[in-house]
C-alpha cells in the first residue's frame, strides 16, 4: 500500500483517523543513525509505527525496530513529541491520517540488522550524509532535534 505525505499543504485530504505512533533513533557505536527506505514512498525514515492496543509506546517502539530491521533495542531516552496537525498522511486504501508520533533514542543489545517487507534499503547513516537522503520533512526535523542534543525534549 503506497502512502503520501502532505505538510501544511491547503489541498490536503481532509484526515478521517488519528494514529498514536512511536519512532526511534537507533545509533551504533559510531554515532551513526539508522535509517530506513520505506517501500510505501520510496523515502527514508526513522523505524516506528502505529501502538498496538495492548503495549506501551516505548513498547511499540521496541516492537517496530524489530519488526522493520531485526534489531533488538532498549528505549534510552526521548527526542520529542510530533502532533503537527498540518503533517497528513494518505494512504492508497482511503485511509488519511493525522499521526501523534513520539520519538525515542535507543541502543542497540541484540538482533541482526535484516531488510523487512516495509523497507528497501537499512543502512546506518552518518550525521553529515543525512543531508543527501530523499526523506520527508518530518523525519528531519526528528534527526535535527536529536543531533542538537537538546536538554529537554521537543514538544510540539
Amino acid at each position: 500500500m503506497a502512502r503520501t505525505e502532505y505538510f501544511d499543504d491547503p489541498n490536503a485530504p481532509k484526515p478521517n483517523s488519528l494514529v498514536v505512533a512511536a519512532s526511534a533513533v537507533v545509533t551504533d557505536d559510531a554515532g551513526r543513525i539508522l535509517l530506513q527506505r520505506r517501500t510505501d514512498n520510496g523515502l527514508y525514515a526513522l523505524p516506528g509505527g502505529g501502538m498496538d492496543m495492548d503495549e506501551s509506546l516505548p513498547g511499540a517502539a521496541v516492537r517496530e525496530v524489530r519488526e522493520e530491521t531485526g534489531l533488538d533495542v532498549e528505549i534510552t531516552g526521548l527526542v520529542g513529541t510530533y502532533t503537527d496537525a498540518r503533517h497528513i498522511i494518505a494512504y492508497t486504501n482511503g485511509e488519511v491520517r493525522r499521526q501523534f508520533n513520539v520519538c525515542f533514542t535507543a541502543r542497540i543489545v541484540g538482533g541482526k540488522l535484516r531488510i523487512s517487507d516495509e523497507s528497501t534499503d537499512l543502512r546506518f547513516v552518518a550525521p553529515d550524509e543525512i543531508a543527501a537522503l530523499p526523506m520527508h520533512d518530518t523525519q528531519r526535523l526528528r534527526l535535527q532535534h536529536f543531533l542538537e542534543h537538546r536538554e529537554r525534549p521537543y514538544l510540539g
